[in-house]
């Protein structure tokens, strides 16, 4: 079976539950087909119990999509962008202090929180791991997905200022998150270790060389975007920038998501402002709308399909179901600590803290960063529990968070 037999298998079965989904459950479209695609995903492992050829079959098909380069090397550049293209930087700045808090101190919190949680569980459970590695968990599950929170947030009855909160921390800590993870992964000898020195300047070269980068690309096309007055044009220039910059960034070992994130602020603010028609603005929302809901489609299904590759075990099961509440609680305290320091400058509402714990969720980026850990026995026990985090993650907060912003409101 070759890709564009596994491409229309996917767009097919997205069409069908789509459907299914509008027409009789009514759930969010990307949270809908991700619980389609796991209910699918246990019927098959269940079919393939009694047919091992089937099995076999099954899984060569799903082991065919490199889910972490699919994502991180492809489809992560046009959602960020997406995302990025509608936020307006002006409420961005009021709210600096905030996100920049929130992506930097608190991720980098939250990265030594879960790590020591989930190295004190694994010790619980006399499974063998080391702390670097407990680490590496906490680096990929910290960062919130900007992917499943911007997906939320288009449905949620949020303020302005906690949806310009929610959307800027997501789409920062990403990139962020990121970073940091690859730096550890050298740090834990899957790599050449760098040594603690120069793990800082390689995050610093990562980080802002991403932003760097994005600032530059963005003002390039900014600049294109002025000379011309065709929106067919200039929709393919907002293409040519984000899989040009994407692939340059990964040349240049810097950040391809902040890039992106900057560029798609430039664009979506002075350049929808002073470069585009009013035609332009239309045609260009609706062209990176269509791209935002078709790709959040086809990477729900994905994180619902890739189950079918997990070897999970009880151990594994155990892991994952302690692994959420220390995940929670880990987020509550690396939210609570910036936002209570930052209360003596700035004024919060009461529930603050709650919403944003509750409301951070995780989602396939960290199920990619975790497939892109090399072989060892910590491999598989790391992948099961972070599927475990953003499925819970996913599917219970994801379909709680509105209901409980309108109680704390």
């Amino acid at each position: 079976m070759d890709i564009f037999d596994i491409i229309t298998i996917l767009m097919v079965f997205i069409a069908l539950f789509s459907y299914l989904n509008y027409r009789y459950f009514h759930l969010p479209r990307s949270i809908g087909l991700m619980l389609a695609s796991l209910i699918l995903s246990s019927v098959l492992i269940v079919a393939g119990q009694f047919d091992e050829s089937f099995r076999q079959n099954i899984l060569a098909v799903i082991g065919q999509i490199d889910f972490h380069r699919l994502l991180l090397q492809g489809l992560l550049g046009f959602l960020l962008f997406a995302g990025a293209l509608n936020v307006d930087l002006n409420r961005l700045m009021e709210e600096k202090w905030v996100i920049v808090s929130l992506a930097t101190a608190g991720v980098i919190l939250s990265t030594f929180i879960v790590g020591g949680l989930a190295w004190l569980v694994m010790k619980l459970l006399a499974f063998p791991i080391s702390f670097t590695y407990c680490l590496l968990f906490g680096a990929l599950i910290s960062p919130t997905d900007p992917v499943a929170v911007l997906n939320v947030l288009k449905r949620m009855e949020a303020s302005e200022s906690l949806e310009t909160q929610m959307a800027g921390e997501s789409l920062f800590n990403d990139g962020v998150g990121v970073v940091l993870f690859m730096v550890l992964l050298r740090i834990t000898g899957a790599g050449n270790d760098p040594g603690y020195g120069q793990a800082i300047i390689l995050f610093a070269e990562e980080a802002f060389g991403g932003i760097l980068l994005g600032v530059c690309a963005g003002y390039l096309a900014y600049q294109m975007l002025k000379r011309v007055d065709n929106y067919e044009v200039e929709i393919l220039i907002t293409l040519g920038l984000v899989t040009g910059g994407y692939t340059l960034a990964n040349i240049l070992h810097t950040s391809g998501p902040l890039a992106m994130v900057v560029a798609g602020l430039l664009i979506g603010n002075h350049g929808r402002r002073f470069a585009m028609s009013e035609t332009t603005r239309k045609n260009l929302d609706t062209f990176w709308e269509l791209i935002d809901e078709i790709i959040n489609a086809v990477l729900f299904v994905l994180i619902g399909m890739e189950v079918l590759v997990l070897v999970i075990t009880p151990q594994h099961l155990l892991a994952g179901l302690l692994m959420i509440p220390m995940v929670l609680l880990a987020r509550l305290t690396s939210v609570g600590i910036p936002i209570g320091l930052l209360k003596f400058k700035l004024p919060f509402g009461f529930n603050l803290v709650r919403i944003l714990t509750w409301g951070g969720l995780r989602g396939g980026i960290a199920v990619a960063l975790a497939l892109s850990l090399p072989e060892s026995p910590a491999r598989g026990m790391i992948l099961a529990v972070t599927y475990f985090v953003v499925i819970f993650s996913i599917s219970v907060q994801g379909l709680t968070v509105q209901r409980l912003l309108r109680r704390w409101k």
